[in-house]
């Protein structure tokens, strides 16, 4: 279920994470098993290392300019663009600059 959010009424993402100097601050909307979907605010400078998710991770920029590295491949990826970052494939996010995104990782069905 959606949590951390108000139902029923339009809602501006970018407010509902606020900018913290040399933080990531997120706010987790859903997550189970299958999905999981969060906003996040990266002060400049900030980022997370080299990692792998077990899922499907689509990024979403909704302020800012974010860097995104997928099995080492650089990408400039502004407000209002996207990027999947596949499943099992090590991928990285850096702030060059204050920026938002919305992240939602979907994972595959345990059959």
């Amino acid at each position: 279920m959606i949590k951390n959010i108000p139902i029923s009424e339009v809602v501006n993402l970018s407010g509902l994470v606020e900018y913290q100097t040399g933080q990531v601050v997120s706010r987790t909307l859903a997550q189970n098993s299958s999905v999981s979907v969060t906003l996040f605010a990266f002060a400049a400078g900030e980022g997370l290392s080299t990692h792998t998710a077990s899922g499907d991770a689509l990024v979403h920029v909704i302020d800012g300019e974010a860097l995104i590295t997928i099995d080492n491949q650089e990408m400039t990826v502004p407000a209002g663009q996207a990027v999947v970052m596949p499943a099992n494939i090590p991928h990285a996010v850096a702030a060059p600059t204050d920026f938002k995104m919305l992240l939602v990782i979907i994972k595959p069905d345990k059959a």
